[in-house]
């Protein structure tokens, strides 16, 4: 008879985060990839499998560096301008949206191209032609230099369209107050930065028109929800998403208006592990760019520094779900 296999002797690592305390580890939710950025990674891998690498991509098809090494990987070659692009050669713009002028060149130069614009960063477009068509400018609450931004932008002619992004941009504005405006914001603002900005410019234009439904989507409403959910709970959050990703940042500003230190980081391995020193209930979350990939590297790495308990904190269901462009589907 065989005798039975022993238990794995624990090591000095094992004893040594035994002995730190145990870490209360609340996750948000929702969290990670929006119904968005789901669409346009399936765009570009799609388009991979239906016209053969390379596929080139007109700037990062969403704000992260993980997503963009998997797709560069597959076949993907990201550009930043169509210039970059072979004439035989397919294309595919970002999910951040693009200036009207760039499918014009596109469709000048007979280039193949598939847009994996955002449909509620497409609609926010749509929105910005219906005003200009009845005769007003827009003023547009946003952050310059964002890729959706000049995006937006780009939908009008130069002179239609005004950004601001703070209360005090709205009281340098030169317009009179029964001026014909309308206001159209970007997708990825901080709801509250954002509301108050809108007040702003309803008491300075009383006659100003908004859209129907606000323009920040779902997705960025729900993110920002959950963190406020959990970072009044917390010592410390983390936000996992990259530098540039608007949302990103909207979260960890989130957490700090509610007193709670928070921390963007990309991946597991820019944890500094002496931010944890004190630290009993950590929060964690993810911009709509990550994938869940990077948020469980993140509780590994911290399982392997202290006992952690894992408690998710639910703001939010998502059932959003974006059809594929036809193109791709035929």
């Amino acid at each position: 008879m065989n005798a039975p296999f022993p238990a794995t002797a624990p090591t000095n690592r094992d004893t040594a985060i035994a002995s730190r305390p145990p870490l209360d580890l609340l996750i948000a939710a929702p969290r990670g990839f929006c119904a968005g950025v789901d669409r346009a990674i399936e765009i570009v891998e799609k388009a991979i499998e239906r016209y053969g690498a390379p596929v080139y991509v007109r700037h990062e098809i969403v704000h992260n560096k993980y997503v963009v090494d998997e797709l560069r990987a597959k076949g993907a070659v990201f550009v930043e301008e169509l210039d970059d692009v072979p004439d035989d050669a397919p294309v595919v713009f970002s999910a951040h949206g693009v200036p009207k002028a760039v499918p014009a060149e596109a469709r000048r130069r007979k280039l193949l191209y598939v847009d994996a614009t955002c449909p509620l960063v497409s609609k926010v477009h749509r929105q910005a032609e219906r005003q200009i068509e009845k005769g007003r400018h827009i003023i547009f609450i946003g952050h310059e230099g964002h890729p959706e931004v000049i995006g937006t932008m780009g939908q009008v002619d130069p002179g239609q369209m005004t950004l601001v992004e703070t209360i005090e941009d709205v009281g340098k504005l030169a317009f009179d107050s029964d001026e014909q405006l309308a206001y159209l914001t970007q997708t990825t603002l901080s709801v509250d930065d954002t509301a108050e900005v809108i007040a702003a410019l309803e008491r300075r234009f009383p006659n100003i028109s908004g859209p129907r439904a606000e323009d920040i989507c779902y997705a960025t409403s729900n993110r920002q929800a959950a963190v406020k959910d959990l970072a009044q709970d917390c010592d410390l959050v983390l936000v996992i998403g990259s530098p540039n990703s608007s949302n990103a940042l909207r979260l960890v500003e989130v957490a700090e208006r509610l007193g709670t230190p928070a921390k963007l980081i990309q991946r597991a391995s820019e944890i500094d592990f002496a931010w944890l020193d004190g630290v009993k209930t950590l929060g964690l979350t993810a911009g709509a760019s990550a994938p869940e990939i990077l948020v469980r590297e993140v509780v590994d790495a911290l399982g392997r520094y202290r006992p952690v308990v894992e408690k998710t904190i639910t703001a939010a269901e998502e059932k959003m779900v974006f059809k594929l462009p036809r193109q791709l589907t035929e």
